[in-house]
């Protein structure tokens, strides 16, 4: 049975478009077209979408408070979480991205809940690779569940085809209705929270996606998230491609920006930072007069093997992990000369996600048996 930067760019060559904004040259997104067709299709098929509140009305499985163990789960810690057995042991999902209902919110909830989202990606361990899904945690109550990231395509017959996500979902963003899943050199993907859609039925098939006549299979998921486009990922000529291995929001710059960077373990390799302006008004990327979507900033002053980095108190804050036995490490400053703070978080620590009213910044880890959500102390690393 399965489970359900305010920081100046360095090293670029600047541009302006028709608005007189200064982009940068050598990276740029275009967004593809949306599957409203394909999206419209699965609602045939499962009804009208749940949306997030019929989600979070329907929450099942518990996470647990853990005990704040300096030593154990980093000097910075100051609020841990669990996830239940089966998913703190399960070794085909593992946890990735996080963001949470202050990037989503100006009020920092959602209808009066604190929620943390997640995002996981299928090892294929047992044979089967399941793609991706994101995870709402409920704090106020201590529930979550699990919902399938998909990808809705209708063939030349016109028939709805499932196909799982197949992307690494190293980071993620929630601004205000949508959510921005990191797919590494493709971009990012965009999901909308208001097409989370129920899945009748058991869930006793684990191992299989599709439409069959009316039934839908969802690898045993009771809630599927169709993907409604893709922020595909170019490159100028003369340029290298960037790598989105994770991504954040920094709500209160202005324009308010969506940070992406790259992750890194052979020396020579890239650690570019990038900020893309967002219009506060339907948090999507603000675009050209070409379609393109280019980085107000591009540093390449990061740190080998980020996980995750966000802006808090006009600093970047970036997560580095030393594998699955040693505590992480913390970089925080200006790209280039940012300052290590070691044994800050567990082993394994992945994406960040900043708080800004309570000062605090979160983090989760991914390795089975070591896996917690946490919530660091910003000022700790002044």
């Amino acid at each position: 049975m399965s489970r359900d930067t305010g920081v100046p760019a360095t090293r670029v060559t600047r541009m302006s478009t028709a608005s007189e904004m200064p982009y940068v040259e050598g990276v740029h997104l275009q967004r593809t077209d949306e599957n409203v067709r394909e999206i419209a299709a699965l609602a045939g098929l499962l009804g009208e979408p749940a949306g997030l509140g019929g989600l979070l009305a329907d929450l099942k499985y518990r996470v647990r408070r853990a005990r704040v163990l300096p030593r154990l789960l980093g000097r910075a810690v100051r609020e841990a979480w669990r996830w239940d057995d089966y998913d703190e042991r399960d070794e085909q999902w593992y946890p990735q991205g996080i963001s949470t209902s202050a990037d989503a919110s100006d009020t920092e909830d959602v209808d009066g809940r604190r929620v943390l989202v997640t995002t996981w990606y299928s090892t294929g361990r047992d044979g089967t690779k399941r793609g991706s899904r994101v995870t709402f945690v409920d704090l106020d109550s201590g529930t979550y569940r699990h919902v399938l990231l998909v990808s809705p395509v209708l063939d030349e017959d016109g028939r709805l085809v499932l196909r799982p996500m197949n992307i690494h979902a190293g980071g993620i963003v929630w601004a205000g209705p949508y959510l921005h899943v990191a797919a590494t050199s493709r971009g990012f993907v965009t999901a909308r929270v208001d097409d989370i859609m129920r899945v009748p039925g058991d869930d006793d098939h684990p191992d299989r996606l599709g439409v069959e006549g009316s039934a839908v299979h969802s690898f045993g998921h009771r809630y599927v998230l169709p993907v409604r486009f893709t922020h595909q990922a170019f490159t100028d000529e003369g340029h290298e491609k960037l790598r989105y291995s994770f991504m954040s929001l920094d709500r209160h710059s202005d324009p308010p920006a969506l940070v992406a960077g790259e992750y890194a373990l052979r020396a020579g390799a890239t650690t570019r930072l990038a900020r893309y302006p967002l219009d506060p008004m339907t948090w999507q990327l603000s675009t050209g007069d070409d379609g393109f979507s280019r980085p107000l900033a591009l540093d390449d002053g990061g740190v080998r093997q980020m996980q995750g980095a966000v802006m808090a108190a006009g600093r970047f804050h970036v997560s580095v992990s030393h594998g699955p036995w040693m505590p992480g490490s913390v970089y925080a400053g200006r790209p280039g000369s940012m300052r290590r703070r070691r044994w800050a978080l567990p082993m394994g620590p992945e994406d960040l996600s900043y708080w800004p009213s309570t000062d605090r910044i979160w983090s989760l880890t991914e390795h089975p048996r070591r896996r917690w959500i946490v919530a660091m102390d910003r000022a700790w690393f002044d």
